[in-house]
């Protein structure tokens, strides 16, 4: 199969605006790996609740282009919608 679509599998590295893979939702439960390992586990339901919501946040703002500290600083100010502009 890699031999039918090398053209396709290999156009990251013609074309930097291809990701070198597609694998988003991957990449957006590895930082909630990483959290479990450095600390262990989640104290509480609710505060992992709360992580994978403030995450989930931080990870739609990075998709629209917004930096993740204007997003949380919008966000306190009362202004969370920032994301879906």
């Amino acid at each position: 199969r890699l031999v039918n679509y090398k053209a396709s599998v290999c156009l990251f590295i013609k074309n930097l605006c291809v990701p070198f893979d597609n694998n988003l939702a991957e990449r957006d439960l590895r930082m909630i790996k990483v959290k479990t390992k450095v600390s262990g586990c989640f104290r509480s339901e609710e505060g992992a609740q709360e992580y994978l919501t403030i995450m989930s946040y931080i990870g739609t703002a990075h998709k629209h282009g917004i930096n993740a500290f204007t997003a949380i600083r919008e966000a306190l100010l009362g202004n969370s919608d920032i994301i879906f502009n």
